[in-house]
């Protein structure tokens, strides 16, 4: 055991956020962070010639998500810490990140000294949950192979079938046209969607809806 300073990558598209959790981590957890990358290619590259101890990643950001980026960093590096930090709690969006790898998941609303001891676990290589992500792997185990997690439960569903239906790359118009709906309706339910899923618009939507196995 070395005396160095842990090595933290950071995976976010929020600067304002990397921003923060870099001050956290180096002035109040003695770490190191060694790069910041704002969406999941550029995540794969720094982690690759970096060599961070443990990647903190987002799930949703522009281009590559944060589960498909997961997904190839341990593939090449299969004993790279990687913890999940987002708002995302969702069971698609927690067994999407269980399933690429990701030894940790952590909610953005949890506090710094939960992070900081998640990020800290991650790199002696433990497993690390939040309490209410911790709670739907609990839930999901004892409830029995037969019982089956409908992808945003929050969601009515019609609002599935429009996310469905985004995620396969349909345009507004073509949703409309698909369910018999005005595009002003469709665009209402996306509204109320968007807000479901805390995204900022079709691009991340699609993304979240394409993890949870909807679309084409």
């Amino acid at each position: 055991m070395t005396d160095r300073p842990l090595r933290v990558l950071l995976v976010d598209d929020h600067p304002l956020l990397r921003h923060g959790l870099k001050a956290l981590l180096e002035d109040v957890g003695g770490a190191a962070v060694v790069g910041e990358a704002g969406d999941g290619a550029e995540a794969v590259e720094l982690a690759l010639r970096l060599e961070p101890d443990v990647v903190v990643m987002d799930l949703v950001m522009p281009g590559m998500s944060g589960i498909d980026a997961t997904r190839r960093l341990l593939d090449a590096r299969p004993e790279l810490g990687v913890l999940v930090l987002t708002m995302s709690d969702d069971d698609a969006s927690v067994f999407a990140a269980l399933r690429a790898g990701a030894r940790g998941y952590v909610l953005k609303g949890s506090g710094g000294s939960e992070f900081l001891d998640a990020v800290r676990s991650v790199a002696r290589g433990e497993a690390v949950y939040g309490a209410g992500v911790a709670g739907r792997i609990r839930r999901f185990l004892t409830s029995g192979p037969a019982t089956t997690a409908t992808p945003f439960p929050d969601l009515t569903a019609r609002e599935r079938e429009i996310l469905d239906l985004l995620a396969d790359g349909r345009s507004n118009a073509e949703i409309a046209s698909a369910l018999f709906l005005s595009l002003k309706t469709v665009k209402n339910h996306l509204t109320s969607i968007f807000a479901k899923l805390q995204v900022a618009d079709r691009a991340q939507a699609a993304v979240r809806a394409r993890q949870a196995g909807l679309g084409d």
